[in-house]
C-alpha cells in the first residue's frame, strides 16, 4: 500500500511535524531498518524507515524501538557523524515518486571525538556554541519502492555517501548505488501523468483498448505511478467492480474515468488527506491515505488522525502474525478443500461404477439379438429364455418383442454414456489433482498474504462452478503477487510459486522457453523455475540442485528424506486445458533425487537480495 498517495501523505506529515526537529538518537533495529528519534515542537517521535524487500515501510511512531548496538555499518557511522545532533531543515517529495528526502543540517566541530563516539544529548537545549561552526548539509533519501527499496545518504553536492543496500553495476547497469557516485532519483517510466486526465484523453484511451481488456491493469500500464490498488479503486468507482472490462463500461465512461482519476489524486495538490484502516474480523488488513470504496465494500472502516498511525497499526497486525486468526483461516480453507475432495472422490467412484456397467453393454445387445432370433418359441409369461447355454432374463409382463426392444434401448443408453465417460473421468481426475495441489499449498502457506491468495483462488473456483453461464474471461481474479526471487552467485533468478495462480505466473509469465522448470515428481506442490541470465546456455548444476531442493520442500513430499524432482526446459511444459490454475503436463524431463531444503538451508547458494533493475 506504499503508493504515491501514501508517500505524499507521509511527506506532508513530516513537513508539519519534523521541520526544525533535532535528531537525538539514530541507528539500526535490523540490517535494513533505520530508527531515528527526533525531538520537535516539544515532543519526541521515532522515524522508522525500512528497506526490507518483503515489508518496506516508513512512518512516525510514538514508541522508541531498541537499536541493535551490534549493527555498526558504514551507513550507521556516517549517520552518527552527520545526522545525529543535527536538525531537519527540509522535507521533499519529488512528484509521483515513492521517495521522501530529509535534509539535515549540523554544525560539526573538527575532530570532535565526543560527537563521534558518544550519544548526542537528549536535552532539547544542548546546542552550545553551534554558531561558531559552519553547518554541514546532508540528505537522507528514503526510497520505499517494494523490493527495490533503499535508504541512501547523500552530501550537499549530490554524491552518494553510503546506503543501507549497495547496488553494484553488475546488479543494475541503470542505477548503481555506491559511495562517491552521483545520486539521482529512480528514472521515471515513459508513461502519461494521470493528475490532470481529461475526458477527451480518457475517451481515446478507452477507444484504443480491446473490449475484453480489464480497466485496472490498463491504467497501470498507461499511467505513471499508478499502483494496482489505485487502479482497482478507480475501476471500482467507474464500473462498480475492480475487474470491470472496457466493454462493460457505460456510455459516459470517459467522463467518469477522468473525474474519478482526478478525484483520487486530488490530495496530491490539496494535501486533504483522510487516513483509514480497514479491518476484517477486527484485524487490520489494509490502510490508505484516502478513503477507498473498494476496501470499504469488503471491510470495516476506521478513520485515523495520521497516515503514520494507519501504517503503524498495519505493521503491528503483520508483526503480531495474528496466529489465532491465521490458524482459523487455514483451518476453514482446509476444511472446505477436504469436503470438496471427498465429493470429487465420490463422483469418481460413481463414474467408475458407470464405466463397469457400460462395459457390460455388449451383453445387452446380445440378449436382444437372442430374443429376436427365438421369437417363435417364446411363450407369454416366460421369465427366462435359455439358448445354447445362455440364460436371458425376461419380463413376464412384456411380450417377447417388447423384451428385445427394452434390451436394445438399455444398450443404446449404455453406449451413449460410455462415449462420454472417459472424458468425464479424466476431467474429474484433473479437478481432484488441482484440489490436491491446493490442499498441499494451503497446508504449507507461510503467511497471511499467501493464505488470502489461496482463499481468493478457491472462492474464484467456486464462483466459476456456480455461475457456468458467465462467459469465459468475463470475470477474473486480480493478478497474483509476483513472488520474491532468489539469486545465485551468477545472478540467475529462482522463483517459487506458492499458489495455483503463482505457479502459473512463474511458469508461463516469468520463465522463458529456454529457462528451467522443476516440480516434485508424482506429488502436488509448487512450481519452481530458474530464469537464466543467458537463456539457452548451459545450466549451472549447483543452482539446479538448489532449486530442486526447494521444489521438494514445497511439495507434499516435504517430510521425506529424499524426493525425486522432475527437471525440464520450460518449452516442454503445457497447461492442461480446462483445468485449474497451475495444472500442467510436461515431457522430455530428467529426474534427480534431492533432500528437501528451504531458503534458509540454501542461503549459501541462493540469496534473497534482488538486484535493482
Amino acid at each position: 500500500m506504499f503508493d504515491i498517495l501514501t508517500i505524499a501523505a507521509l511527506a506532508d506529515e513530516f513537513t508539519e511535524t519534523l521541520i526544525g526537529g533535532r535528531i537525538q538518537r539514530i541507528g539500526l533495529t535490523s540490517p535494513l531498518t533505520l530508527a531515528a528519534e527526533i525531538y520537535a515542537a516539544g515532543r519526541r517521535r521515532t522515524l522508522i524507515a525500512s528497506a526490507e524487500p518483503r515489508q518496506p515501510r516508513l512512518y512516525l511512531s510514538d514508541a522508541a524501538p531498541s537499536l541493535d548496538a551490534s549493527l555498526v555499518t558504514p551507513f550507521v557511522l556516517l549517520l552518527r557523524k552527520y545526522a545525529r545532533g543535527g536538525r531537519i531543515v527540509g522535507v521533499d517529495e519529488p512528484p509521483l515518486e515513492r521517495l521522501v528526502r530529509l535534509s539535515i543540517a549540523k554544525r560539526i566541530r573538527p575532530h570532535n571525538e565526543r560527537e563521534l563516539e558518544g550519544e548526542a544529548s537528549e536535552e532539547p537545549g544542548a546546542e552550545e556554541d553551534e554558531e561558531e561552526f559552519d553547518a554541514t548539509f546532508v540528505h537522507l533519501n528514503l526510497e520505499i519502492m517494494g523490493r527495490h527499496s533503499n535508504l541512501i545518504l547523500a552530501d550537499d553536492e549530490g554524491r552518494i555517501m553510503e546506503s543501507v543496500k549497495r547496488v553494484t553495476p553488475a546488479m543494475s547497469r541503470v542505477r548503481p548505488i555506491l559511495p562517491r557516485l552521483p545520486y539521482a532519483p529512480p528514472p521515471p517510466p515513459e508513461r502519461r501523468d494521470p493528475r490532470r486526465l481529461t475526458a477527451t484523453e480518457a475517451a481515446l484511451l478507452l477507444a484504443s483498448a480491446p473490449p475484453h481488456a480489464e480497466l485496472a491493469p490498463l491504467l497501470v500500464q498507461i499511467f505513471r505511478a499508478m499502483s494496482p490498488d489505485m487502479a482497482r479503486e478507480i475501476a471500482f468507482r467507474v464500473g462498480g467492480n475492480t475487474d470491470v472490462t472496457v466493454g462493460a463500461l457505460g456510455p459516459d465512461a470517459a467522463q467518469s474515468l477522468a473525474r474519478e482519476t482526478r478525484a483520487l489524486l486530488e490530495p496530491l495538490l490539496t494535501a486533504a488527506w483522510a487516513p483509514r484502516v480497514y479491518r476484517d474480523e477486527g484485524i487490520v488488513v489494509a490502510f490508505a491515505a484516502v478513503p477507498m470504496e473498494q476496501l470499504a465494500a469488503r471491510y470495516e472502516v476506521e478513520p485515523e488522525p495520521t497516515i503514520s498511525k494507519t501504517i503503524e497499526l498495519a505493521v503491528a497486525a503483520e508483526g503480531a502474525a495474528t496466529p489465532a486468526r491465521h490458524a482459523q483461516r487455514r483451518e476453514r480453507l482446509a476444511q472446505a478443500i477436504a469436503e470438496e475432495r471427498a465429493r470429487l472422490e465420490r463422483r469418481l467412484a460413481s463414474l467408475h461404477t458407470e464405466a463397469a456397467k457400460a462395459a457390460a453393454a455388449e451383453r445387452l445387445r446380445e440378449w436382444g439379438d437372442l430374443i429376436y432370433a427365438n421369437l417363435w418359441q417364446i411363450k407369454p409369461g416366460w421369465s427366462e429364455l435359455r439358448v445354447d447355454g445362455v440364460a436371458v432374463p425376461l419380463d413376464p409382463t412384456l411380450s417377447a418383442k417388447e423384451n428385445a426392444q427394452a434390451y436394445f434401448e438399455q444398450y443404446r443408453k449404455a453406449r451413449s454414456a460410455d462415449e462420454r465417460l472417459p472424458e468425464r473421468i479424466a476431467r474429474t481426475e484433473q479437478e481432484l489433482a488441482y484440489v490436491d495441489q491446493l490442499q498441499t499449498l494451503t497446508a504449507q502457506a507461510a503467511g497471511f498474504a499467501e493464505l488470502e491468495a489461496l482463499g481468493a483462488e478457491w472462492e474464484g473456483r467456486a464462483s466459476a462452478r456456480a455461475s457456468a453461464a458467465t462467459p469465459p474471461g468475463k470475470k477474473r481474479e486480480p493478478a497474483p503477487q509476483r513472488p520474491r526471487p532468489l539469486y545465485d552467485r551468477l545472478g540467475n533468478a529462482v522463483y517459487v510459486g506458492h499458489t495455483g495462480r503463482q505457479n502459473e505466473l512463474v511458469t508461463f509469465d516469468l520463465a522463458g522457453p529456454d529457462d528451467t522448470w522443476l516440480h516434485a515428481r508424482g506429488v502436488p506442490g509448487s512450481h519452481v523455475v530458474i530464469r537464466w541470465r543467458s537463456p539457452g546456455g548451459e545450466e549451472t548444476p549447483e543452482t539446479v540442485q538448489a532449486a530442486a531442493a526447494l521444489a521438494a520442500y514445497y511439495s507434499a513430499a516435504r517430510g521425506s528424506g529424499a524426493v525425486e524432482v522432475d527437471v525440464a526446459r520450460r518449452r516442454h511444459v503445457r497447461k492442461i486445458k480446462g483445468s485449474g490454475p497451475g495444472m500442467v503436463t510436461y515431457r522430455n524431463e530428467r529426474t534427480i533425487p534431492v533432500r528437501p531444503a528451504d531458503e534458509t538451508a540454501l542461503r549459501e547458494i541462493l540469496r534473497p537480495a534482488a538486484p535493482a533493475g
